[in-house]
């Protein structure tokens, strides 16, 4: 998710643009309140989507996911787990009209319904490492920024720099298309729109009072929008500037990866490092999502909804995982030591976040993570 921020004489304020949902959306939060030590992970095979089990759920959720989400009250589905442990079709209600009136099963696959307010980001950082503040180059990564040029309509946008990726011999800082690339539209007010070659800035315009600053550039941006394609991932990357970045990949508080992903599943222990809630931790809910995800065209623009399908759906208990600015944080397991990467965030409301899966974003740009 992206935070914008209004500018005055005083001082530019901003509010996140992404937005998920068909009349609601998601957001990222933690079931820690704050960090914890992490647990010793069981076989996550099990309830990863290579589980027949899992698959058969999947087929189940994909037969009727039209047919559900024709209510504009149902925002989405996904394959997770019912209260009682049983793999279930999770199903994205914003009113308890349309909750009540779903069936208690499909095909005899129990339904399970999670209730949800439209998808956006917001939050505050915790005390301690600042994911905020200009960092001494060459900065770490899970740290505010965005395009340098993301001004419009009195606002300014910015969000996360998620992690390092490697292409053709060259390193990239990857975030989402709505970070790096968000301007998609000309305007009276706004002409230009996102270009190859955009500065990328650390700190992000909105922890600058909008101020496009030249020495804060740390990349430029190297792909444009996936938003106004056909392609099913949120993710844009930018060609590091010599001495910007540090080249092993680092994230703050979470420190280097490894340059294998992992692919995910349901309980999965997962965390996160973001411009606005630092580090946060929480658990993999739901595989195989289609989710309808609310944007705009520029900073404080127009609306418009994009369909993805096979995301990724984690817990996000009243917005402590993922919140306003953590557009673009990457996602990565729960260990101590070179943690694999899942997902790319981009999404969420207060009891959900939503993540396109690693593997999907590195296959469309043809890059890999930078790792040991």
């Amino acid at each position: 998710m992206k935070y914008p921020f209004k500018r005055s004489p005083l001082l530019i304020l901003g509010l996140l643009v992404v937005l998920l949902g068909v009349g609601a959306g998601f957001w990222g939060c933690s079931q820690d309140e704050t960090p914890i030590a992490p647990q010793t992970p069981p076989d996550v095979s099990l309830m990863s989507a290579s589980n027949p089990m899992v698959q058969s759920v999947m087929a189940v959720q994909e037969r009727h996911t039209a047919r559900l989400m024709a209510d504009p009250d149902i925002i989405g589905t996904a394959t997770g787990l019912a209260e009682d442990g049983r793999l279930a079709v999770l199903v994205l209600a914003t009113t308890e009209r349309a909750a009540k009136a779903l069936p208690k099963t499909l095909d005899g696959v129990p339904v399970s319904v999670l209730m949800t307010d439209p998808i956006v980001a917001y939050g505050k950082p915790p005390a301690g490492v600042s994911h905020t503040a200009r960092q001494t180059r060459p900065i770490q990564l899970g740290t505010s920024g965005g395009n340098a040029l993301d001004l419009a309509n009195g606002y300014c946008c910015s969000g996360t720099l998620g992690a390092l990726v490697a292409k053709a011999g060259k390193q990239y800082v990857l975030s989402n298309s709505h970070v790096l690339a968000h301007d998609i539209a000309k305007s009276a007010a706004d002409p230009d729109v996102a270009q190859i070659g955009d500065p990328i800035d650390q700190p992000g315009l909105i922890d600058v009072n909008c101020q496009n600053i030249p020495n804060d550039y740390v990349a430029h941006l190297s792909t444009l929008s996936t938003l106004n394609t056909s392609a099913n991932v949120d993710c844009a990357i930018g060609e590091v500037i010599a001495g910007a970045v540090r080249t092993d990949g680092a994230i703050l508080e979470v420190g280097t990866l490894s340059s294998q992903i992992l692919a995910p599943s349901v309980n999965l222990a997962v965390k996160k490092s973001g411009r606005t809630t630092g580090l946060s931790r929480s658990t993999i809910t739901g595989l195989n999502a289609t989710v309808n995800v609310g944007y705009d065209d520029e900073c404080n623009g127009n609306p418009f909804t994009k369909t993805f399908t096979g995301q990724i759906i984690i817990a996000n208990r009243r917005s402590k995982f993922l919140n306003s600015g953590d557009s673009g944080s990457l996602m990565v397991q729960d260990v101590t030591t070179n943690p694999r990467a899942v997902g790319l965030l981009y999404a969420g409301s207060s009891t959900t976040a939503v993540a396109n899966p690693i593997s999907d974003v590195l296959n469309h740009l043809g890059a890999t993570m930078v790792g040991q």
